[in-house]
């Protein structure tokens, strides 16, 4: 068992403003340790935070988006304890579920204030599981970027199944107050969900249903994030005991990437990662499979958020790429479609952005100043590139924190040169 730990996670300030990439000089065999799903984490403490018991998170990841569902949960009165592991950006979590307690929670004169930061996952899971939980009035804020990411189809079928939505400035946006009279019920409802803009909204509803006794009718194809909600609800202990998080497969996708600069690269992968995801939880496990790149990559078919490192090695590759599907990416940390293609410009890559799609031509790259855009997934992705081409600066680094403060640490690792 690890150590009581209370202790913030890294801090974006602590970081330089840039940090230059070295590129390697060979890459040796190594086997790298990857912190928790991020997707898993967040899935998990709500599905505790429901429960009926004492529910111990083993392998739990430890970064921005997991503290501020951490410190929700624990202004809503839920006690959650925190424990160190051996890979440093991992947490064992231990916390009693609400059961049929009600939460802390304000009046709609006088809300409670809940700080989502620009976490989607803690934004749309939060929004649902307060509603369901019965506490009151929540004031949902977070940075200005997630003000700007759109919740109007969560707010339809919360409103849908009872409960207030205000939207205090534009409506579908945080900031919101939502909920309803504390204990008052608005239990069993019914509302029907899109996954246009994010199957985030219906793996929240789906996370807090049985809490809220609410049917869930979801509309479209069943996206790679609600299997992996539905594999979790079938699986979970509600009563009470140990739940094992499998290691990040979108944090694992810049080592496998790194293969890219092994001598006698295909035939040659010498980086792997420790406990690669046996489940077909997280769409992104099956990265490996996706060097060399193909012709074609969905975004909605293929691969989750490592399809935006299969984006940057594609001007390594000898025959054009092209990425569809990618209208999603456009309301994340960032507009990451035209980011990805305005930062791979600067590095001298042939991009074409016509619609939802991206064709990439191979390319001779250069090293440039990267923008990240205070998105950790741009900053991981261009370091990748780093490795292999001299002058790579990645401004702002300190926005790994998000989903994976020890990224750089990691990095270093891959230095086989004594």
């Amino acid at each position: 068992m690890g150590t009581k730990d209370n202790s913030d996670f890294t801090r974006a300030d602590s970081f330089p403003e840039k940090i230059e990439i070295i590129p390697l000089r060979e890459l040796a065999p190594q086997v790298i340790t990857i912190p928790g799903s991020k997707s898993i984490t967040n899935r998990a403490l709500i599905l505790a935070a429901c429960s009926s018991g004492q529910i111990i998170l083993k392998g739990g990841l430890w970064s921005e988006d997991t503290q501020v569902m951490t410190e929700a949960l624990r202004k809503i009165g839920i006690e959650v304890r925190i424990f160190k592991e051996a890979e440093p950006a991992n947490r064992e979590f231990r916390l009693c579920g609400l059961g049929d307690r009600l939460p802390l929670g304000g009046t709609l004169e006088n809300p409670l204030e809940i700080f989502v930061g620009n976490s989607g996952t803690s934004a749309r899971f939060l929004a649902a599981f307060l509603c369901a939980s019965g506490g009151g009035f929540y004031r949902l804020s977070g940075v200005p970027r997630m003000h700007q990411r759109p919740q109007k189809e969560l707010f339809i079928a919360l409103r849908q199944l009872g409960y207030t939505v205000l939207s205090e400035k534009e409506e579908g946006f945080l900031p919101a107050v939502i909920g309803a009279p504390r204990g008052k019920s608005t239990k069993g409802g019914a509302c029907c969900i899109g996954q246009k803009e994010s199957s985030q909204f219906a793996s929240g509803l789906l996370l807090s249903a049985r809490q809220g006794r609410w049917r869930i009718e979801l509309e479209g194809e069943t996206s790679p994030y609600i299997r992996m909600t539905c594999s979790m609800l079938e699986v979970f202990p509600r009563l009470g005991g140990e739940f094992r998080i499998e290691p990040d497969a979108s944090g694992g996708s810049y080592f496998y990437a790194a293969n890219i600069w092994a001598k006698g690269f295909p035939l040659s992968k010498p980086i792997s990662v420790v406990d690669w995801p046996k489940t077909d939880w997280q769409a992104d496990a099956s990265f490996p499979d996706y060097m060399p790149l193909p012709d074609e990559i969905s975004r909605e078919r293929d691969l989750g958020d490592s399809i935006m490192t299969a984006i940057i090695l594609a001007p390594l590759a000898d025959k054009p790429v092209v990425f569809r599907d990618l209208g999603r990416l456009r309301v994340q940390e960032c507009e990451r479609v035209s980011a990805l293609r305005r930062e791979l410009s600067r590095c001298g890559a042939r991009v074409e952005e016509i619609g939802d799609t991206l064709k990439i031509y191979p390319s001779r790259l250069h090293g440039a100043e990267i923008e990240t855009y205070q998105d950790h997934r741009m900053a991981m992705c261009f370091t990748v590139l780093g490795l292999g081409i001299p002058g790579m600066v990645i401004k702002n680094p300190g926005c790994v924190v998000k989903s994976f403060p020890n990224f750089f640490d990691k990095v270093a690792q891959l230095r086989s040169e004594k």
